[in-house]
């Protein structure tokens, strides 16, 4: 149905048209950057020594399934414990598992081999962490922690009134989580699957790092070893079709699917507490999430210490902190403003199929991943004449803005819709222009979301190794670069401490960040 015009802010064409002109242009640069890996296709050779296609389909699918299967029983298992538990800390546990989004996954990797390791803390055992069982591992780590926070948060929006009367009727744990959570739940988690298929489908470091070689290789380290080891451009071609032809398939099957809510509000106080074995079985599921979400981040931190003198005293990991540290805020800054352009200009658009049209670029990078999206890149500045060396900055700062932008619009959007609906009024009863609506109606109520669009923008940046794998050179290093450099060369305290820092560097950023920006927006009204 048409949104009221009551309700609605006044008309802005500027903003239209500036929400129309960056979609127009992120379709544009994805549109030539495809072009640019169709141009290399035509007369390159469609097959490289010792690929099997098939088989590089069916590894990468089969992990991005088993990591897609455990992660959603691990959140439902997770959300379902929090949500009836009560204890101090709580929020301090919650907070560390929705850092789950922006921990980087080479330094979850890392903390793996750090406790399950041969020389790990425990080695013993003999769990073997190399291969598809530790690159599922660590895909379960990160997004059953992430879909834990998504599915507490409906869990947690389950109207009081239906909760009293389940306790009236005396259900019990399991008929209470059939009848109750199960319809709360069960909404969500297609979108979300979708989710999390796209995110191990397309994991670059983790596999990288626990493939274990050849056996467990997926699309993403096929393009980069095409690309930075052999320079076989028909083979990275072909590969990054395939790879975009799938991720197509399973956006458009997810595009019916249901939105998924970003609203991560304060949970309710406790209203229907369980008890019994149910009670034990939370307690249960709630210390096995944390020994294996928070154990690999410990590890990190303590294994980095021992080399923490050696790597503070050379200069090429100062030269990586600084590249990492403008290269996340410049992308954190041009992410925040993409999302803000798109989503005030979808808001001001009258029509459901102009609203679809301005949004839809913002979600290319789900279908064209990091190391894909690179290698267009790689080609387009190579058959221009640019060095790549040149570009580098300009694109690592691009793509890993693009990378950010899916999140940062599923923040940004819903907010930006409910001033729309709830402030249209009273910004037209004042006659406010533009840029006022903007800075007094609208940031003073954007700020805290925008904050945190800018901390996922940076701490994403932080963690990318996609983008850089191919633009990196010795004078343009980021930290993950620096680190997976330092593990080529054995030189593991080094690779800890780094692996250290950047855990400490994302942590303090996803907290502070928003934080910082909303009391600065708050000191301001």
């Amino acid at each position: 149905m048409p949104r009221s015009a009551d309700a609605t802010l006044p008309h802005r064409p500027l903003r239209l048209a500036g929400g129309a002109a960056i979609a127009l242009a992120i379709a544009a640069l994805i549109g030539t950057l495809f072009w640019a890996i169709l141009h290399a296709a035509a007369g390159q050779a469609a097959t490289g020594p010792g690929v099997d296609l098939g088989d590089l389909i069916y590894i990468t699918t089969l992990q991005a399934v088993l990591s897609t299967g455990l992660s959603l029983l691990a959140g439902v298992a997770l959300a379902w414990a929090l949500n009836r538990l009560r204890f101090h800390g709580r929020g301090l546990l919650i907070g560390l598992f929705a850092s789950a989004i922006v921990t980087p996954g080479l330094v979850v990797a890392f903390g793996l081999l750090s406790v399950w390791g041969r020389a790990g803390w425990l080695g013993f055992a003999g769990v073997p962490i190399f291969g598809l069982g530790g690159v599922v591992a660590a895909h379960v780590l990160l997004d059953g922690a992430f879909a834990a926070r998504i599915l507490l948060a409906r869990l947690d929006a389950i109207p009081a009134a239906r909760l009293k009367t389940g306790q009236s009727l005396g259900l019990t744990p399991w008929t209470r989580f059939a009848v109750i959570d199960w319809p709360a739940l069960r909404g969500t988690l297609p979108g979300l699957a979708a989710i999390i298929f796209l995110l191990a489908f397309t994991s670059f470091p983790i596999v990288l790092l626990l493939g274990g070689g050849p056996a467990v290789q997926t699309l993403e380290i096929a393009i980069y070893s095409a690309v930075r080891l052999d320079f076989n451009l028909g083979l990275a071609v072909q590969l990054a079709l395939i790879q975009i032809a799938l991720c197509a398939v399973i956006i458009l099957a997810s595009a019916a699917l249901a939105p998924i809510s970003a609203s991560l509000d304060r949970p309710a106080e406790p209203r229907w507490r369980d008890a019994g074995w149910a009670r034990a079985a939370q307690w249960l599921v709630l210390a096995l999430a944390l020994f294996g979400f928070a154990s690999p981040l410990l590890a990190t931190l303590l294994d980095g210490i021992a080399g923490l003198d050696s790597v503070l005293a050379q200069p090429a990991f100062w030269n990586a902190v600084w590249t990492s540290l403008w290269i996340g805020a410049v992308s954190a800054l041009l992410t925040l403003a993409l999302a803000l352009l798109i989503a005030t200009g979808r808001a001001a658009a009258s029509s459901r199929l102009a609203r679809v049209l301005l949004g839809a670029p913002a979600y290319a990078y789900l279908a064209v991943p990091a190391v894909t999206l690179s290698l267009g890149a790689f080609i387009l500045v190579r058959d221009l004449g640019i060095g790549p060396v040149v570009a580098a900055p300009a694109v690592v700062v691009i793509a890993n803005a693009l990378l950010s932008l899916p999140f940062a619009m599923a923040t940004l959007a819903p907010p930006v819709e409910a001033i729309a609906r709830s402030r249209g009024r009273l910004i037209r009863s004042l006659n406010l222009g533009g840029w006022r609506q903007f800075a007094e109606i609208e940031w003073p109520l954007l700020a805290r979301d925008a904050g945190l669009v800018v901390a996922l923008g940076f701490c994403f940046s932080l963690g990318d190794l996609g983008v850089i794998a191919l633009f990196g050179t010795q004078d343009f290093t980021t930290l993950p670069l620096l680190m997976v450099r330092a593990l080529g060369a054995y030189r593991t305290h080094d690779a800890a401490s780094i692996a250290a820092l950047m855990l400490v560097l994302t942590i303090a950023a996803f907290v502070l960040l928003p934080r910082l920006i909303g009391r600065l927006a708050d000191a301001r009204t």
